[in-house]
């Protein structure tokens, strides 16, 4: 037996055109968390979809314990004690948890019919050990995501999985959720499962990781200790250079109020907001989750019904009743779930660019206007450095990153005078969040207002001229840029 439970050595894997990963080595050690970083496109998910089997080498070997094996699809994989739990969840929400953790290989009596009271059996036994307090009878779709993450892993556990890869696990979840699962992670390390843990938070792998293989452009880069690393080395190895400045925000003219709001009520959602909005500034919303946030933005926007309340635009009070009223008033919007919300992923990148301007792009004779479609998107490509090979790429094979430059492209083509962006760097890497922030800057200096929500205290207090900090659908507090600390914000967000 080698002293690896998972060796993938000189894996190279091409595409029509691109060479997606060359020569990479990963190595992982039993009963360890090894974290894959890399920025989005850097090839983490193509050298995981080489070892599940989704994609075949070009060239390269995959050893386990010093023996080679062959991957051809999942289910090879998962005889050779490999699991995956990806990022969007894939659970049976109309089926008990036991039912989901058995699904497709139910235990039978008789050889055809399910034996229901073994399977819950199993499945209450296994979740017993793993610390799971989960009823097996339990409705999955009655469950938060970080319960349906558990049970995803005790289904990976169920195959006697040895190696598990997580993949953004804690996108969705809050701080006592991320808790609970890292608590679960050090049980199945004490167990000798190995986990290879694919995350751009960075604060979560120097919590959670022994080890870090860092890709960048499909090459490998290098592999350490965490102990033997900080947080800027990590960065300069996944993005090639020092990101001194990871908030690009400079000072710029903030001029004329261009909103107001005064006492807007969204029924139980939030009530009493009130604020103004300058152009060229940026105003933060903080808060923790379920403060209201969002909900803000849905209602400003015309998503979201208000219940009381006004909103004045240009000194003129404005009735918005949809986005389109929004737009009209000269409104854009990032939503927080781009993947749900924001994107179309079998449309193309051009689609996803002009479908909120498509009214442009018709003719006097009623027809759509293509070469302009096109010209207008290669612009924006151009412009915002969108990574892909052609406009006619589909948005769901384009990095989360790339993703989100996609709609910023779309409402920039809109015009707007206000933008309203909703956790505008989720779930993107560390070199494309500096790029984010970098065009958001550039809008405030070119006159827009801009209000962003936001999780992250860092982002809120590195980015924005203003704070607006809420509890439980109120406002209790607002700071400038210069008083704003972490610990201000979080007695305002508990309303301390």
């Amino acid at each position: 037996m080698g002293d690896y439970i998972l060796e993938m050595i000189d894996v190279s894997k091409v595409f029509p055109g691109v060479k997606a990963l060359q020569n990479i080595t990963f190595k992982l050690r039993p009963g360890t968390v090894h974290a894959l970083m890399g920025e989005n496109g850097a090839g983490k998910s193509t050298l995981m979809k080489c070892l599940l089997g989704l994609y075949q080498m070009n060239s390269g070997k995959i050893l386990k314990y010093g023996e080679e094996i062959i991957i051809r699809d999942p289910l090879e994989a998962a005889k050779n004690g490999i699991a995956m739990i990806h990022q969007e969840l894939s659970t049976v929400n109309e089926r008990s948890v036991a039912e989901n953790i058995f699904l497709g290989r139910q235990p039978t009596k008789v050889r055809i019919f399910i034996d229901h009271k073994k399977m819950y059996q199993q499945a209450e036994e296994l979740l017993k050990s793993l610390n799971i307090d989960i009823n097996p009878y339990e409705k999955m779709g009655n469950l938060t995501v970080a319960k349906m993450q558990l049970i995803e892993i005790a289904k990976a556990i169920s195959y006697n999985s040895e190696i598990i890869i997580m993949d953004e696990p804690t996108s969705a979840l809050t701080t006592k959720e991320v808790e609970q699962l890292f608590n679960m992670i050090r049980n199945l390390k004490s167990k000798g499962v190995s986990i290879i843990y694919i995350s751009h938070k960075l604060d979560e792998i120097f919590e959670i990781a022994d080890e870090v293989t860092v890709l960048r452009d499909g090459h490998f880069i290098g592999t350490d200790y965490v102990k033997n690393m900080n947080v800027s080395t990590l960065i300069t190895m996944m993005v090639g250079r020092k990101l001194d400045e990871m908030y690009p925000k400079v000072e710029c003219p903030i001029t004329d109020v261009i909103m107001e709001v005064k006492n807007l009520s969204a029924g139980d959602a939030f009530q009493d907001v009130s604020f103004e909005l300058r152009r060229g500034e940026i105003l933060g919303l903080a808060g923790l989750m379920g403060a209201g946030r969002t909900e803000v933005l849905e209602t400003l926007f015309g998503l979201r019904k208000k219940t009381s309340g006004q909103i004045f635009i240009k000194g003129e009070e404005a009735d918005i009743k949809d986005p389109a009223d929004a737009k009209k008033h000269g409104l854009a919007m990032l939503t927080e779930d781009r993947r749900r919300t924001g994107i179309i992923p079998v449309a193309t990148v051009c689609e996803n660019v002009v479908v909120a301007n498509l009214k442009e792009y018709v003719t006097k004779l009623h027809l759509i206007n293509n070469r302009k479609m096109r010209t207008d998107t290669v612009e924006y490509v151009d412009k915002l450095n969108i990574k892909t090979t052609d406009t006619e790429v589909r948005v769901q094979d384009l990095s989360g990153g790339n993703q989100q430059k996609v709609l910023v492209a779309r409402w920039l083509l809109t015009n707007p005078e206000i933008l309203l962006v909703d956790e505008p760097t989720r779930g993107i890497d560390v070199g494309a969040k500096a790029e984010i922030h970098s065009l958001i800057t550039k809008m405030a200096g070119s006159g827009k207002a801009i209000i962003m929500a936001s999780s992250e205290m860092p982002e809120i207090i590195g980015m924005c001229d203003r704070i607006l900090v809420m509890h439980e659908g109120r406002l209790t507090g607002i700071l400038n840029r210069s008083d704003a600390t972490q610990e201000r914000i979080m007695e305002y967000a508990t309303n301390i």
